[in-house]
């Protein structure tokens, strides 16, 4: 099984929220268009789920940011604020894709991290 501490490179922990952004909220969008197309866009169980998920995510990535472990630990909370802001910019130009979002913050910390040191 592949953890966050399987490898010891420096590109690892990148690749690792690449891929653990795009497990968390792909997946699950694609299982809920199959099981809940069902349902009414406005009902009470899918606007429950939206909120749930939605809340889930931003908790996430609220401890990835404030709380980091592993080698997010060596980049400044400014840096990661910063990534995230751009991020969040690319992904509403982007015409709120989540993967634009993802590779452009994750770009934007590797890119910090080079220049910084």
């Amino acid at each position: 099984m592949i953890t966050y501490e399987s490898f010891d490179a420096w590109w690892w922990p990148y690749l690792f929220i690449l891929i653990a952004g795009w497990i968390a909220t792909d997946i699950w969008r694609w299982l809920g268009v199959l099981i809940g197309n069902r349902l009414k866009q406005e009902s009470a169980a899918l606007v429950w789920v939206r909120a749930v998920a939605t809340a889930l995510v931003a908790a996430v990535i609220a401890k990835l940011i404030l709380y980091p472990t592993g080698e997010l630990k060596n980049v400044s909370v400014a840096l990661r604020l910063f990534a995230v802001a751009i991020g969040f910019s690319a992904f509403l130009i982007g015409g709120k894709r989540i993967w634009i979002g993802i590779v452009v913050a994750v770009g934007v910390l590797i890119g910090g991290q080079l220049l910084s040191g």
